[in-house]
């Protein structure tokens, strides 16, 4: 990837600030109302992939509800991206430029075709070195839409910050039977100002899924906020998580990774530890979680077509119900899956600031998960297993 250097981009970022200031001191037509907007990139963790690459033309964003669009190209010398770069708090400067003064409400993300540039799109499935374009419906012509962690506002002689979170995991779709993989692609964009992390570090916890997430309840389901792969070391970093002042308290869930089929990738043996309600100011440390070793249950199956799952689990204390992972099926028929998933019960812990946390197992729900499938069209079924299952079947309409 040929990137500028992050120390370029962000003289660059500073020339068009004082590019606004020095218009604004010198009573320039308009310069009064001109702000600039800066735009990063990160990445929540991706499940079974080794690669997710995509190549950003431009941004589009707009001041009234889409009527009219201001597009913004990205910096120069960018090209094709690999999210899964930009985990554990990484960011990437991706645009910048100077914009009226005022309150933007939507944003669209527009990428390069694969048809002008061959797998300008594409990914590398965990285990394997074949590169897979992306199909990207719509992406070329009309962009996909963010969603917005509240309005950008743009003040005048100022500059806004936002990083979009390109969630790869929920972004990639195994496309029905055509043996295709689908870019949709899900990304949130949340103001610097606002914005929070959570750092912490498991002990040998080496390639662990760590999600912050508003829990779901018997009736809804749970909601990511972030997501990242704790590194070699054990250590992580979820951000831009949106302060509490703003979205409310959210829990963390640490659970074993999924490879992706027919990918054998060994998980770490862990237990799922779940942190309620973490309170998010600016940097908020976990302090060191070391697990037990769990044993694992497989659970394991075939759907009617290529499909996506997660299995979620409800801790029968507070009735929360949180998603631990995510995998896929393989691409061709038959379109299997396997989970590795903790046989023991969540480990669950209050937020303190005082560390080390203590958690208390919740031995009323070991093994227990409800498994989800979804399809590329939106179609989904769930199926409840306790312990080890294999020969689960999901039957989806085609």
């Amino acid at each position: 990837m040929n990137n500028l250097s992050i120390k370029s981009l962000l003289l660059l970022g500073v020339g068009l600030l004082s590019a606004v200031l020095l218009l604004a001191c010198s009573g320039g037509s308009g310069a009064a109302s001109l702000g600039t907007l800066a735009l990063q990139l990160t990445d929540s963790a991706a499940c079974g992939y080794d690669h997710v690459y995509v190549t950003v033309d431009h941004v589009d964003i707009s001041s009234n509800n889409g009527s009219n669009w201001t597009s913004i190209p990205v910096t120069p010398g960018t090209g094709q991206i690999d999210l899964l770069t930009l985990t554990n708090g990484k960011t990437l400067p991706l645009a910048y430029a100077i914009l009226s003064a005022g309150t933007y409400n939507q944003m669209r993300l527009v990428l390069v075709s694969n048809s002008t540039t061959p797998n300008a799109n594409s990914v590398v499935l965990t285990g394997s070195s074949s590169v897979i374009p992306l199909t990207t419906p719509s992406a070329q012509q009309s962009g996909f839409k963010l969603n917005l962690q509240g309005p950008i506002t743009v003040k005048a002689g100022t500059q806004d910050s936002e990083v979009m979170d390109f969630n790869a995991c929920k972004s990639i779709v195994v496309a029905g039977n055509s043996g295709q993989y689908i870019l949709k692609p899900v990304v949130t964009a949340t103001a610097v100002a606002v914005a929070g992390s959570i750092t912490g570090t498991i002990t040998g916890g080496a390639g662990a899924m760590v999600y912050a997430e508003y829990p779901g309840t018997s009736t809804t389901a749970p909601v990511i906020i972030n997501g990242t792969v704790a590194d070699t070391n054990g250590n992580f970093t979820l951000y831009p998580v949106p302060t509490s002042s703003v979205g409310g308290n959210v829990d963390v869930v640490i659970a074993a990774a999924q490879p992706a089929p027919p990918a054998t990738t060994s998980v770490p043996l862990i237990p799922t530890y779940i942190v309620q309600n973490v309170v998010v100011t600016g940097v908020n440390s976990l302090g060191t979680i070391a697990p037990a070793t769990s044993s694992m249950n497989t659970v394991s199956g075939t759907v009617s077509q290529g499909a996506n799952l997660v299995a979620d689990q409800t801790v029968t204390s507070s009735g929360r119900v949180y998603e631990i992972t995510a995998t896929m099926t393989s691409a061709a028929s038959p379109y299997v899956f396997s989970f590795s998933l903790a046989a023991t019960g969540p480990q669950v812990a209050l937020y303190s600031t005082t560390s080390p946390l203590t958690f208390t197992a919740d031995t009323a729900d070991a093994g227990n998960y409800t498994i989800i499938a979804t399809d590329a069209n939106g179609g989904t079924g769930s199926q409840t297993v306790i312990g080890a299952a294999s020969g689960v079947i999901f039957t989806l309409n085609p």
